[in-house]
C-alpha cells in the first residue's frame, strides 16, 4: 500500500532533481525514475576530439534559486559547485557591424548606450526600463514566484485584492501590454531595443506577443549576474544528483515510466517500460506536462488538463556543436549575433512556423573561461538558432544541411567569423526532430509551453494537479516556465506544495528559507 512519505519523482531533469532533494531534504522518501542513462535532462554533455559542449542550457542566472535548494538539507552550494561570474554579460553583433556589451552594472550600461546611440536618450530610457524591471521582478516575487500557480487567481489574496498597494503592483504589470511594445515606449534606438526583446528568448516566445512583465527578466539577470558552473552548466546536475544520493534518494536511471496510477481521483502508483508495477502516496512528474496527460494518466484522468486550456508549444531550435582548430579572440562567452530584422525573424518563426531566412544566432565560446573544454588555442563553439516547433510537413534530416549554410553565412557576415569553415575540425547537430526524440518534449520545444497572450501568456499548468490529488508537476512546461532558474524553482515549489498538502508528511509545516537574495551568499 502506497504511505504518505514515499514518494515518485518521474524525470530526472533540473526540476525534477529539484523536487527530489528538496522533498528528501524535508525527510520523504524519494525513488527518481529517468528513461535516460544520465540525470539532468537537457543539461547533456558532449564530448568530441578531446573538446567538451555542454548540449542544452548554457546561461545560468538567478543562482539563488539553486543556492535555496541546497540551503533545505542544511548544505553549502559551494561545497558541491563552483560559480564564476561573468561580465560584460553578453556581447551584441548587429547588422551594422556595430557591437553592444550588456553590462549588469546600471549607470555603466547607460552611459555605455548613450555612447553607442548618441542623440536618441536611448541610455536614459535603459535605465527607466531597468526601474520597471526591477519593480515587475519584486511583483514576481511577492504574487507569481514559489508558489504554485495555474492563473490569474491564484496570485492575489482576495482579501488583499482591493488594498491600494495591490491595485498598484496590478497597474504596473501593464496587462494588455507586450514585452516589445514596453521596451520600444523607453527606449527607441532599434538595436538597443533587440538586445532586450532578446529576454523573452530565455522563455522561447516572441517578445510582440508576450505580456509586459516579462520585462522583469531583465533585472533578474543584472542583479544576480550571469555565472558559469566550472565544468559548464552540466555541473549543475551533477552536483543535484550528488546532493540527492546523500540525502538517500533513489535514482533509477535507464528506467523509464508507462503511466501513472490512479484510482478514485488520486495518485497510488505507476507503471515501468518493464511492466514492474510501484505504489507511491505521490508523484512529481518532471515530464512534459502535455504529454503526461496524454501519455502517462488515463484517459479519463487527463482530459479535464486537455479541455481546459489550449497550450502552444514554445520554439524549437538547431545547435550546432563545432570543434574548431583555433578560437576567435573578438568574442565573449556569451553572443548573440542579431538577425537583420526581428519584426521578420519572429513573424517566420512565430507566426509563419517556417525558419527564419536571416536568424539572430546565439554563439558560446567558453574555452576563455575554462580553457579545459578545448585543447590549447582551439574552442568548443556552440550554436542555438530558434526555428518553429516541429510542425509535421518539416523533415529536418533534408532541412539541415541548407538551414546550417545560413547560419554558417550569418556568422561570417554579422559576427565576423569569416573563416569559420577552416577553422571546423569537425561538428555535430541537434535538429528540431532531434530535440524531440532525444528529450520527449512536446513538438521539439525547447522550452516548454509558449509565453503567448497579452494577459494569460505567463501562466504555465499549476505545480499541483487540480484533477488529481497527489500529482503534482515540475519542469520548463509547468510554473513558472523555462529557463534553468525557474526550472529548478518549479521543483521546490511542486515539493513545497506536496509537503504543505501532506497532513502526516514528517515535517508539514517546513516552508524551507525564505532569505532574500541579498543574504545569499553566492561563492565565486
Amino acid at each position: 500500500m502506497p504511505t504518505n512519505h514515499s514518494i515518485a519523482v518521474v524525470g530526472g531533469g533540473l526540476g525534477g532533481l529539484a523536487a527530489a532533494c528538496t522533498l528528501a531534504a524535508r525527510g520523504h522518501e524519494v525513488t527518481l525514475f529517468e528513461r535516460n542513462s544520465w540525470v539532468g535532462g537537457k543539461a547533456a554533455v558532449l564530448h568530441r576530439e578531446g573538446f567538451r559542449f555542454d548540449m542544452g542550457p548554457t546561461i545560468l542566472t538567478l543562482p539563488s534559486v539553486l543556492q535555496r535548494i541546497f540551503a533545505e538539507a542544511g548544505r553549502e552550494m559551494s561545497d558541491y559547485l563552483e560559480l564564476m561570474p561573468l561580465d560584460p554579460q553578453w556581447r551584441c553583433f548587429f547588422e551594422d557591424e556595430t557591437t553592444l556589451d550588456l553590462v549588469a552594472d546600471k549607470e555603466k550600461m547607460v552611459s555605455n548606450i548613450g555612447s553607442f546611440a548618441p542623440g536618441t536618450l536611448s541610455g536614459e530610457g535603459y535605465r527607466k526600463w531597468l526601474n520597471l524591471s526591477e519593480r515587475l521582478h519584486d511583483i514576481s516575487d511577492r504574487y507569481f514566484f514559489w508558489k504554485s500557480i495555474g492563473g490569474i487567481k491564484d496570485m492575489f489574496d482576495a482579501r488583499r485584492t482591493f488594498q491600494p498597494g495591490t491595485l498598484g503592483d496590478v497597474l504596473a504589470m501593464r496587462m494588455g501590454r507586450t514585452v516589445a511594445g514596453t521596451i520600444r515606449s523607453f527606449v527607441s534606438d532599434e538595436r538597443v531595443c533587440q538586445m532586450l526583446d532578446h529576454f523573452t528568448q530565455y522563455v522561447g516566445s516572441a517578445p510582440d506577443a508576450s505580456p509586459a512583465v516579462l520585462c522583469g527578466i531583465g533585472h533578474m539577470q543584472t542583479a544576480e549576474g550571469i555565472w558559469y558552473p566550472k565544468g559548464g552548466t552540466r555541473a549543475v546536475p551533477e552536483a543535484l544528483a550528488k546532493l540527492a544520493i546523500d540525502l538517500g534518494v533513489t535514482i533509477r536511471t535507464n528506467t523509464g515510466v508507462r503511466r501513472i496510477i490512479t484510482e478514485k481521483g488520486r495518485v497510488s502508483g505507476l507503471e515501468t517500460d518493464d511492466g514492474e508495477v510501484l505504489h507511491f502516496g505521490a508523484v512529481v512528474a518532471n515530464s512534459d506536462t502535455v504529454r503526461t496527460h496524454r501519455e502517462l494518466l488515463d484517459e479519463k484522468s487527463g482530459q479535464a488538463f486537455q479541455v481546459r486550456r489550449k497550450y502552444e508549444p514554445a520554439c524549437s531550435g538547431v545547435v550546432l556543436y563545432l570543434v574548431l582548430k583555433k578560437a576567435y579572440r573578438h568574442l565573449l562567452h556569451h553572443n548573440f549575433i542579431f538577425s537583420r530584422s526581428p519584426e521578420e525573424e519572429f513573424e517566420y518563426i512565430y507566426r509563419k512556423g517556417e525558419p527564419a531566412p536571416d536568424p539572430t544566432c546565439y554563439v558560446c565560446a567558453p574555452a576563455l573561461t575554462e580553457p579545459a573544454v578545448a585543447p590549447p588555442g582551439g574552442e568548443a563553439l556552440y550554436v542555438l538558432v530558434h526555428t518553429p516547433y516541429l510542425r509535421p510537413h518539416q523533415d529536418w534530416t533534408r532541412m539541415l544541411p541548407a538551414y546550417r549554410k545560413v547560419i554558417l553565412n550569418k556568422l561570417k557576415k554579422t559576427g565576423g567569423l569569416e573563416d569559420i569553415e577552416d577553422r571546423i575540425v569537425c561538428e555535430e547537430a541537434l535538429t528540431p526532430l532531434d530535440i524531440h526524440n532525444r528529450y520527449h518534449v512536446l513538438n521539439g520545444a525547447i522550452y516548454g509551453l509558449a509565453s503567448h497572450g497579452r494577459f494569460l501568456g505567463a501562466f504555465k499548468p499549476a505545480n499541483r494537479s487540480p484533477d488529481i490529488r497527489g500529482l503534482y508537476f515540475a519542469g520548463g512546461s509547468a510554473h513558472p516556465g523555462p529557463g534553468m532558474p525557474m526550472v529548478l524553482m518549479s521543483g521546490w515549489i511542486a515539493a513545497d506544495t506536496l509537503t504543505k498538502d501532506d497532513p502526516l508528511s514528517p515535517d508539514p509545516d517546513r516552508e524551507g528559507p525564505r532569505a532574500k537574495r541579498a543574504e545569499l551568499a553566492i561563492s565565486t
